[in-house]
């Protein structure tokens, strides 16, 4: 007889737990100390694309990984929004909109799919919206969006301490530099989140519908 594997104990769960941690530290710096708190923000945002590599090598993919690895992504998000929202008060309501945009995009699209019976919430209909079709296909793509997206946000945050190391010599910083280059992804990555809510409330809509005709 088989062995129960333990799903808690998968090494892509293991880097998810690593990722935690290291959010865990950096938002206890992030309040005071910027070079910490960006370094282990963004090591925790590069783990993240190794987790799903892991998963497909060793054959390691379960929902409760999946559910993991959406749920650290939209908390880290979420959470430096709020630093954000302190360190910039006049601009708080746009990290408000933006955090609450992320997290109901997300949850809506991933409670569709599981409605729907899909393994995970990057499970596409290949015949379904073209623009998820294609962000959740392409690995290049999702790895850019999502590393544009929190690059634009970490670089807002180091801008409140320091401009970073010159680019130009008394004219830019290389902060402002990958700001300003990872700006129209951020961008382009809310729009993809304003089609995942649409997306997700059409789906959800239609089961809906699916089910009140079965029961008439």
């Amino acid at each position: 007889m088989m062995k129960d594997e333990n799903i808690f104990l998968f090494v892509p769960n293991l880097i998810g737990y690593a990722r935690i941690l290291l959010l865990f530290v950096a938002f206890y710096f992030m309040p005071s100390d910027p070079g910490p708190a960006a370094a282990t923000y963004l090591l925790s945002g590069l783990l993240d694309a190794f987790d799903g590599h892991a998963a497909r090598a060793l054959n390691q993919g379960t929902r409760f990984g999946a559910m993991l690895d959406m749920l650290t992504d939209r908390c880290a998000t979420m959470c430096l929004l709020v630093n954000l929202a302190l360190l910039d008060p006049p601009r708080a309501l746009l990290y408000q909109l933006s955090m609450s945009l992320d997290v109901a995009s997300h949850w809506l699209h991933l409670h569709s799919s599981v409605v729907r019976g899909c393994d995970s919430h990057k499970s596409i209909d290949l015949t379904g919206n073209p623009v998820l079709r294609v962000y959740y296909t392409s690995r290049p793509i999702l790895f850019l969006m999502c590393a544009g997206n929190e690059l634009f946000y970490c670089m807002l945050y180091l801008l409140h301490f320091t401009e970073g190391p010159a680019v130009l010599p008394g004219r830019l910083g290389l902060f402002r530099l990958i700001l300003w280059v990872s700006t129209p992804i951020a961008a382009l990555k809310s729009l993809i989140s304003l089609v995942h809510l649409v997306s997700a409330s059409c789906n959800m809509a239609a089961l809906d519908v699916a089910e009140r005709a079965k029961k008439k």
